[in-house]
């Protein structure tokens, strides 16, 4: 099962780097990683350039959704892996998602997350657990987390021209969840997927969870 990598980013310079030296770091490599350039106008670009492994793909309508549809278009293999430019995955976390891939019944997977740039408070990991376990309530399925998520080239054929486009109407991680359920795709959460995400939306944008 081969893989393809898909960061979106737009300046991203301060944290880029760091993501990119995870995702070369792993025990088992993606055999590609793409960096989706969403009009950076800082150094986010040369940056990843340094990174031999790294194909950068250019997409010139602003925003997430945009963005993420141009990664996932542009991905050769079967399995698309998904983080965002200020997560660093564990050395493991391809690994793991090719196993489960390979052993379950699944179109998609998301795990958690743990914040290295704000404390491990309690009130942290209990918004963490309301918002999983509260999008399980609303939607009556898993959803998908953006800074970890998976999910087959297959399913995403299915849903491409399906999913919402217009980032303000949307979580589009949830959305896509959304659409791969109706498609009759399956998700699954393991906690061995396992992300280190920075916190800053928790900090200085709360109320858009």
């Amino acid at each position: 099962m081969k893989v393809s990598a898909v960061i979106i980013a737009y300046n991203e310079e301060k944290q880029i780097g760091k993501c990119l030296e995870s995702l070369e770091n792993q025990s088992e490599k993606a055999d590609e990683i793409i960096v989706v350039d969403n009009n950076c106008t800082d150094k986010t670009v040369e940056i990843a350039r340094k990174f031999k492994s790294v194909r950068i793909v250019k997409e010139s309508k602003q925003g997430m959704i945009y963005a993420r549809n141009k990664g996932f278009d542009s991905a050769r293999y079967e399995l698309i892996v998904r983080c965002d430019a200020d997560t660093r995955v564990t050395r493991d976390w391809i690994k793991n998602i090719k196993k489960h891939f390979e052993l379950e019944k699944v179109d998609a997977l998301s795990g958690p997350l743990r914040f290295f740039d704000i404390p491990q408070t309690r009130i942290h990991k209990i918004l963490a657990n309301i918002y999983n376990d509260g999008a399980i309530l609303i939607y009556q399925h898993r959803i998908l987390d953006g800074p970890n998520m998976s999910l087959t080239k297959e399913i995403w054929k299915k849903v491409r021209d399906k999913v919402c486009l217009v980032d303000k109407d949307v979580h589009e991680d949830a959305d896509l969840a959304v659409h791969i359920v109706k498609a009759g795709g399956k998700i699954k959460y393991f906690k061995d997927v396992l992300v280190d995400a920075s916190g800053r939306r928790l900090i200085h944008n709360p109320r858009s969870f």
